[in-house]
């Protein structure tokens, strides 16, 4: 049944309140924008004014300076007190000795609390008193300061006339524009619903709704037309229409055995998703599971067995037993033994290989029936949106073509249909697979890569980077093996070696008389690590290393993951003394809110901006913007990824504090490190 709304909720009412809101909204703004804009106007003229009184005494003031005249420079400096707003006016001898000065105190108003952080209390200005054109010569200053609550008063009548007149006409334009809508639409609305409030709903065609006048062809029209077409088809077969589609979508769109979706719902909800993926720009992969010789079991067993195998392994593939994340993917039958899913929004072809792993995992385990253990293996094809199709059957279809031809070589294995993709995943797995075991074989060193104070032009410190050295593969670069370590939580283990191993070079270098500051990263799951404090803190104290020799370096991803735990961890340890930095600045969000409520010390440069710095105009005015925002903020600046001398030359010259890069060294073992050292002595040292 209709129910009638309360009069606050009638939509004339929050039509009227949202119009009248909107409308004082933009009114203020635009007057606020008005205020701003004659206040810099106000402030101009106050420099204006100011030059206008110097020019005007400019000419006895140096002629009272020139002539060491006290009495002259007096009846200036009195000339220029006729002037209401002059607070203190003076003429000085090159030597800062006064010739003639006077002042008076600051006009007491109310309103100074509000104006002086807009125009300051006073504002003070200078001209030298010079003589000569040929050679001229500079004999005194003339120094005039302006009270500015005389301006400001000014600004404050302008600013209230200005505010107040843009909330009337706001107010004014919102009522109009309330009355046009409430003749428009909030009033034939009103008959509609009076009319739709007649309405039997038991026989809803026995009422028809009148169409609004002068309403007939647009789009209230249509409404009431269509609305009065579908309260007449309603009426005719509601009921029964209800029942026959809910037997119909039951046996149409659900396998009857395991009640999961059947092909023909799971294609059309699969091109749904791929239409959404398309428009959102996201990935999607699908899953072709079949059960490895299944014939065997039902031969083996009997059908009802095999029915009920077939049962159980719905329940675990779709996630309904509570071993997978079904919110994640949507399962459907295939038909027969085969089956199929669908991953959301995955972030590339290896979650997808995680997944498929996991599902080998959870669907190997035995399932036990009237006393037996029965082993089923399954066999997975996998494709990718859109890189493997754009379509749902066509993605369908190469993921059983791809689940098939597995069968062939192999069993309880997924396969990728794209055979580089495959590769890559195989690789990955096992390189990752490799890592879990590299600290405990040694396969890890680190290096140091010196970083240079451009002021001094000695070393102030270096950077800490590890080295792996697999046993087959040989040297794997950091970037490769560091996302890996990041997704599979070994970084952590990684980050304290390397931070135990960077404290114990330091010890050696302290007994050989050399303090270097060592700097180390902290990646996004070590700050998210609850004992990282903890873990720095050990540290440092095992090794007997001074805080202010320890440098932590984060990135601007890792920081936004969790930006009020990294504030919290990066505060405590600065307090011990441990210096802060913030590396490949401009790779990531580079916001000044964000970077102002960091605790960091140093902004460092990202390579990729240095390396093209003079040749591209875009990366020069990154370089020159990051360089010019840090020093507003106090922060220090080094560039790291020099190479060359015109990059350090350009990098010096515009305010960058430190460099780093192959110019000066690339990164190297302790032993060469010191050789380069005691060949470039160390501030520190």
């Amino acid at each position: 049944m209709i129910q009638k709304h309360p009069t606050n909720q009638r939509l004339s009412i929050r039509l009227l309140k949202w119009v009248l809101l909107s409308a004082l909204i933009a009114g203020g703004m635009l007057s606020m924008g008005q205020i701003i804009i004659d206040a810099l106007r106000a402030m101009d003229e106050l420099d204006n004014q100011a030059v206008q009184i110097l020019d005007v005494v400019k000419d006895p003031a140096t002629q009272a300076v020139y002539s060491i005249d006290p009495e002259l420079a007096q009846q200036v400096v009195e000339g220029l007190f006729k002037q209401r707003e002059i607070r203190y006016a003076g003429i000085i001898h090159p030597d800062n000795s006064t010739l003639a000065e006077k002042n008076r105190a600051l006009r007491d108003e109310s309103f100074r609390w509000l104006t002086d952080p807009i125009f300051s209390k006073e504002k003070k200005y200078i001209i030298e008193l010079v003589k000569g054109k040929s050679e001229p010569v500079t004999y005194g200053n003339l120094i005039i300061t302006i009270d500015t609550a005389y301006k400001a008063e000014l600004f404050l009548d302008r600013s209230s006339v200005v505010f107040i007149s843009g909330i009337l006409r706001a107010g004014i334009l919102g009522t109009i524009l309330f009355f046009v809508y409430h003749l428009l639409l909030t009033k034939p609305l009103t008959g509609i619903i009076q009319s739709l409030l007649k309405v039997n709903p038991s026989e809803p065609g026995l009422q028809t709704i009148p169409t609004p006048k002068n309403h007939k062809d647009d789009e209230l029209g249509i409404w009431v037309s269509t609305a009065n077409d579908l309260l007449k088809e309603i009426s005719d077969n509601q009921q029964k229409r209800r029942a026959a589609e809910a037997r119909v979508l039951k046996l149409s769109q659900y396998d009857p055995l395991t009640a999961l979706p059947n092909r023909l719902m799971f294609r059309n909800h699969l091109q749904n998703t791929l239409d959404d993926a398309k428009r959102l720009e996201q990935k999607i992969a699908v899953l072709c599971c079949g059960i490895d010789d299944f014939k065997s079991i039902n031969s083996q067993f009997s059908y009802n067995i095999g029915d009920q195998l077939l049962q159980s392994f719905a329940e675990r593939l779709s996630g309904t037993n509570g071993s997978l994340q079904s919110s994640l993917h949507t399962a459907s039958r295939l038909g027969g033994d085969q089956f199929a899913l669908i991953q959301y929004n995955i972030k590339n072809a290896y979650n997808a290989a995680k997944l498929a792993e996991d599902l080998l995992l959870r669907l190997s385990k035995p399932f036990e029936f009237e006393g037996s253990k029965i082993n089923l293996y399954t066999t997975i094809g996998i494709t990718i949106f859109p890189d493997d199709g754009i379509t749902a059957d066509e993605l369908l279809q190469k993921s059983e073509q791809t689940m098939t031809l597995a069968k062939t070589v192999s069993r309880n294995q997924f396969q990728f249909y794209v055979a580089s993709v495959d590769s890559e995943m195989r690789e990955r797995k096992s390189l990752e697979k490799d890592l879990s075991h590299a600290l405990e074989n040694n396969e890890f060193h680190i290096v140091f890569q010196p970083q240079i104070d451009y002021k001094t032009n000695t070393i102030i410190g270096a950077e800490v980077l590890i080295r792996w050295i697999h046993p087959i593969r040989g040297f794997v670069p950091p970037d490769i093996f560091i996302p890996i370590s990041e997704n599979n939580g070994t970084i952590v283990a990684i980050g304290d070696w390397v931070l135990n191993e960077a404290c114990k070079q330091s010890a050696i270098w302290r007994l050989q008389g050399y303090n270097i500051k060592l700097a180390i990263n902290l990646s996004a799951v070590q700050l998210n690590d609850a004992s990282i404090e903890k873990t720095i803190l050990d540290t440092l104290n095992k090794h007997k290393i001074p805080p202010q020799y320890l440098e932590v370096e984060i990135t601007e991803t890792g920081v936004m993951e969790n930006l009020s735990s990294a504030v919290k961890i990066l505060t405590n340890i600065q307090q011990w003394g441990v210096s802060t930095a913030i590396d490949d600045f401009g790779t990531g969000y580079s916001s000044l809110s964000y970077l102002k409520k960091l605790p960091v010390e140093k902004v460092k440069i990202d390579k990729q901006f240095v390396h093209d710095l003079l040749a591209n105009e875009d990366d020069t005015s990154i370089v020159n913007a990051i360089i010019q925002l840090s020093k507003s903020l106090g922060l220090s600046v080094i560039a790291e990824g020099v190479e060359t001398l015109e990059q350090e030359i350009y990098l010096r010259s515009h305010g960058c504090d430190m460099g780093q890069g192959y110019f000066y060294s690339k990164p190297v073992k302790a032993e060469e490190f010191l050789n380069y050292l005691l060949e470039k002595p160390s501030s520190l040292s």
